[in-house]
Formats: C-alpha cells, sequence, structure tokens
C-alpha cells in the first residue's frame, strides 16, 4: 500500500463514522426535516468520495479492493455539483444500509497486513 493510501483510507473511514454517527438515533422523518443534519451527512460523503478518488489515482490496487468504487466517486459527484436535485431518501439509504458494508471494507484495508 502507497504511504498516501493509509491517511486517505482513514480520512473516508472517519467521514464514514460521523455519517454513521449522525443518523444514529434518527429515523428517516427526522433526517428530512433536518437540513443541518442532511448537510453534515452530505458533507461526510462528499469527504469519502473525494478521499476515495484520490485513493484510485495514487494507488490503484488498493482502491481495486472497494466494491463499487466508481459509483462511491459518482455519488460524491451528484452531491457537490447537483444539489440542486439531491435525492434525500437515496442518501438516507445509502447512509443507513449501504455504508456499513463500505465502513467494514475501509476498516479491513486499514487494519490489513500493510495497513
Amino acid at each position: 500500500m502507497q504511504p498516501e493510501a493509509s491517511a486517505l483510507l482513514w480520512d473516508a473511514r472517519k467521514a464514514a463514522t460521523l455519517v454513521t454517527d449522525f443518523v444514529s438515533g434518527n429515523d428517516w422523518r427526522n433526517f428530512e426535516g433536518d437540513p443541518m443534519l442532511r448537510s453534515a451527512v452530505e458533507r461526510q460523503f462528499q469527504i469519502i468520495g473525494d478521499a476515495l478518488n484520490k485513493l484510485r489515482r495514487v494507488d490503484p490496487d488498493t482502491a481495486a479492493q472497494i466494491p463499487d468504487l466508481a459509483r462511491i466517486i459518482a455519488f460524491r459527484n451528484v452531491l457537490v455539483h447537483g444539489y440542486a436535485t439531491i435525492d434525500n431518501e437515496l442518501v438516507w439509504e445509502v447512509a443507513t444500509s449501504r455504508l456499513p458494508d463500505l465502513s467494514a471494507i475501509l476498516r479491513t484495508l486499514l487494519e490489513g497486513p500493510e495497513g
């Protein structure tokens, strides 16, 4: 693993942990009605996407171990560039259903023999 890769994985994992913390104890109704919560979650997803996009450039072999990497980066791009059309239900679903799998992969990569 390239030296910078560990830092990028750590950034992505930290952001994923924050998303999990932010949505913990909330339900869809709370999320939908709280613009500050939605903004906080979206910002952390942007960080995840940025970090993994950089990882793809600096350490393609490590990045290749992350399933759906291109979709994760595309999700970040929608949040940044398509802010007027963000699907809040999709953001909630990713935060509550898909993020745990990504968090586990990031943890495994960081704790691996070279991490």
